[in-house]
C-alpha cells in the first residue's frame, strides 16, 4: 500500500486480531528496524522495545491489564463507552469502540505477540512539561512507525497505556529497570482478520487548522480533568 493509504487505515485492532496465525519474530524485527528510522532528540535513540512472547509471561502481563480495565477503568467515568458526544451517530460510533475496547482485554491472553515500548534513560513522573515532550518526542513517533511498517505487513496493532496502571509490576515481571527505564505504551502484534480498514471518523482540517492564531470560535475536545500526578 502507498503511505497515505497506511497513514490512513492504521487502525487500533482489537476485535480484528486474529491469535490463530503466530507473528514470525523476523516481521518483528523488521518493523522495530523501520521504527528506529523515526526521529530521537539529540539524535540519541532512547526507545526499546520488549516483545512478550514466552506464553506465561505474556499472561501475566494480560492478567495485570484485565485487572486494571476490569477492576478500574470500565466502571470510570473515562470509561471510552460512557464518553458523551453531542450526535446521534457520534454516540453509536463511541458504543461500538467501548464493545472494541472490551475485545482487547480479551485478545491480549489470545495472541501470541505483546509488544511494549518504552523509554530508557530517564523517569518522567513530575518533570516538567518541556522535559516530558522532548524525551517522549523521540519514543512516540518510533512507537507509530512500528505500527505503520505492521499495517504494511498485514498486522494489526492497538496502542493502549493501561497496563501503566501497574508499571512497576510489569517491570519485576519482565526485568526492565524501574528507575531508569519508563515504559511508555503497550500494544497487541497481529495478523488481522481482513485488510481492509478504512478512514477513521475524524474532526475535518477545517476544525483543527489555525491560521497565525489560535482560532476561540473553533470546537474543542471535552477538558481533561483528574489527572493522576505522582
Amino acid at each position: 500500500m502507498d503511505l497515505d493509504e497506511a497513514l490512513a487505515t492504521t487502525r487500533a485492532v482489537r476485535r480484528r486480531l486474529d491469535p490463530s496465525r503466530p507473528v514470525p519474530a523476523d516481521l518483528v524485527r523488521e518493523c522495530v528496524t523501520l521504527a528506529m528510522q523515526a526521529p530521537a532528540g539529540s539524535n540519541v535513540a532512547r526507545t526499546r522495545f520488549v516483545v512478550v512472547r514466552d506464553p506465561a509471561l505474556r499472561g501475566a502481563v494480560a492478567d495485570l491489564y484485565s485487572d486494571v480495565y476490569l477492576n478500574s477503568y470500565k466502571d470510570s467515568e473515562g470509561y471510552i463507552g460512557r464518553v458523551q458526544v453531542a450526535d446521534a451517530e457520534g454516540a453509536a460510533a463511541q458504543e461500538r469502540t467501548g464493545r472494541s475496547a472490551d475485545a482487547l482485554e480479551r485478545a491480549l491472553h489470545e495472541v501470541d505477540t505483546i509488544v511494549i515500548a518504552c523509554l530508557d534513560g530517564a523517569r518522567l513522573d513530575g518533570a516538567a512539561g518541556f522535559a516530558s515532550a522532548s524525551l517522549l518526542g523521540g519514543v512516540l513517533p518510533a512507537v507509530w512507525s512500528m505500527m505503520l511498517a505492521a499495517r504494511a505487513r498485514g498486522l494489526g496493532t492497538c496502542w493502549t497505556t493501561m497496563h501503566l496502571a501497574r508499571e512497576k509490576e510489569v517491570a519485576e515481571l519482565l526485568d526492565i529497570p524501574f528507575d531508569t527505564v519508563q515504559q511508555v505504551c503497550l500494544t497487541p502484534l497481529a495478523y488481522t482478520v481482513g485488510t481492509d480498514f478504512r478512514p477513521a471518523r475524524r474532526p475535518t482540517a477545517a476544525d483543527v487548522l489555525f491560521w497565525d492564531r489560535w482560532d476561540a470560535s473553533a470546537p474543542r475536545p471535552p477538558a481533561v480533568t483528574g489527572l493522576i500526578t505522582r
